[in-house]
């Protein structure tokens, strides 16, 4: 299956709690929160519809990899894109499958990457995204901007609300 993101959107004034136990805020089941699973049963007949309301979570599939790289450091001596902090971390591999990383970010850490998000254009993407022999370049950067957008809804309307999101890739 892969892996995925999923960030899940938490009201300010539970930010305390959060950051002290992030997972509890993390539903048992995102991949059923994404495709419109029924919760536990795994692959089963799904609507493929978001089941939570999009201002509550964001769901990256594996673009999350590509705006990982987008907001990265450009080089070893330089500081990441305020953005990247909404797309850093990765699973902890081992043999039975992985761990994943899981990462709160309050109310005023959302304001700095909704501020940033914004200021990436999508001629960026194209200049930022390695290229791969193997995959359509322009099929990939359209796959990359559209999630980008969606992460652009996504932390404007946590800045409107005054809120947290807790992210999970895994």
């Amino acid at each position: 299956m892969g892996i995925r993101y999923y960030a899940y959107a938490f009201d300010g004034d539970l930010t305390e709690q959060v950051l002290s136990d992030p997972m509890t805020f993390v539903s048992v089941d995102p991949l059923a929160d994404a495709w419109g699973l029924d919760p536990g049963v795994g692959i089963s007949g799904t609507t493929f519809e978001q089941l939570i309301s999009e201002r509550d979570m964001l769901y990256l599939d594996k673009a999350w990899r590509h705006l990982q790289v987008l907001t990265a450091p450009l080089g070893a001596a330089m500081a990441a894109r305020p953005a990247f902090r909404m797309f850093e971390g990765k699973v902890t591999m081992h043999g039975e499958g992985w761990d994943p990383w899981v990462r709160a970010l309050t109310p005023s850490e959302v304001l700095a990457i909704a501020q940033d998000l914004d200021d990436i254009s999508d001629a960026e993407v194209r200049l930022r995204l390695p290229d791969s022999p193997s995959v359509d370049r322009d099929l990939d950067v359209e796959y990359a901007v559209g999630y980008l957008r969606r992460a652009r809804v996504f932390a404007t309307n946590l800045v409107d609300d005054g809120r947290g999101m807790v992210y999970l890739i895994g």
